[in-house]
């Protein structure tokens, strides 16, 4: 149903850490003009941890507003709690959103039959198509490969964001799932190489700062034009490493501060930028111009 480049997107903030909708609206065009192929609002670039609940579908609703069906919109819905995420399911399929994420449920650690039970029923309750998203590092557990197999059965489970960069672990899905599910990287650094392997596209930190590029990039790998693919990416490498020099989203909201598209602010825990790591941040971004 997706492929291509489609941006983790930043939620802005003014400095008191209150939502800036103007900013959003802005974020929103500043894709749609540079062809972006669809926006995830709400994931984990979108601070989604640090809104409740009526911030969140509010911000989902707003991205879908302004989209106004120019660009597919992908909301994050996930949880560790599974009435939690059926609740923030529900509110994305109410608003319009065409499909959403849902990250493997944080800190409880759920064995493999928890995870599939917890997706069943996710599924079977909201008919919206869903993708699921798998990123131990973030979250204490890993959804095995055997498990997305088993997901696959499920028929508005469409695709998995595989967040590993372990490359062979995204071509073992690939095989195992063939035509039941997509595969879309969670790795800029070896999203490339993914989709060259026969993944749909990219969920991506660096397509906030570059989305043309990372479209452009995207679309050739689609193609299977490795030297094209190849070229433009070399240009991203640095974004794609420096954007982590700190937690996500703290650089790369830094970098949209940088190029005048947001505010500065973010919610604690997280925190601004350190400065040691401005020149860095800003020589990235300009590589990839």
């Amino acid at each position: 149903m997706f492929s291509g480049s489609m941006v983790a997107l930043v939620t802005p903030m003014h400095a008191d850490g209150r939502v800036d909708e103007k900013s959003l609206e802005k974020l929103v065009e500043f894709h749609v003009e540079n062809g972006t192929d669809a926006i995830v609002a709400m994931g984990t670039t979108g601070e989604s941890a640090t809104l409740n609940e009526k911030e969140h579908c509010k911000v989902i609703k707003q991205v879908v507003d302004i989209s106004n069906n120019r660009i597919p919109i992908i909301a994050g819905t996930g949880a560790n709690s599974t009435s939690e995420a059926i609740e923030l399911t529900q509110c994305a399929m109410s608003a319009g959103a065409d499909a959403c994420l849902l990250v493997t449920p944080y800190y409880n650690k759920p064995t493999q039959e928890g995870l599939y039970q917890h997706y069943k029923k996710i599924a079977e309750t909201v008919a919206i198509p869903q993708i699921l998203y798998n990123v131990p590092g973030r979250t204490a557990v890993d959804m095995l490969p055997e498990t997305v197999a088993r997901l696959s059965g499920i028929s508005n489970i469409i695709g998995v964001k595989e967040a590993t960069g372990d490359l062979q672990r995204g071509q073992q899905i690939i095989e195992e799932c063939g035509d039941k599910l997509d595969v879309y990287s969670g790795d800029d650094a070896t999203a490339m190489e993914l989709i060259l392997l026969g993944a749909k596209g990219d969920i991506s930190v660096t397509a906030n700062v570059a989305p043309k590029a990372m479209h452009e990039m995207c679309a050739a790998a689609l193609a299977g034009d490795r030297e094209t693919a190849t070229n433009i990416n070399n240009r991203l490498l640095a974004l794609h490493s420096k954007l982590f020099v700190e937690s996500n989203p703290i650089p790369v909201k830094w970098a949209l501060y940088e190029m005048n598209l947001i505010p500065e602010g973010i919610r604690l825990p997280l925190t601004i930028l350190d400065a040691q790591y401005h020149d860095v941040v800003r020589d990235a971004i300009q590589q990839a111009s």
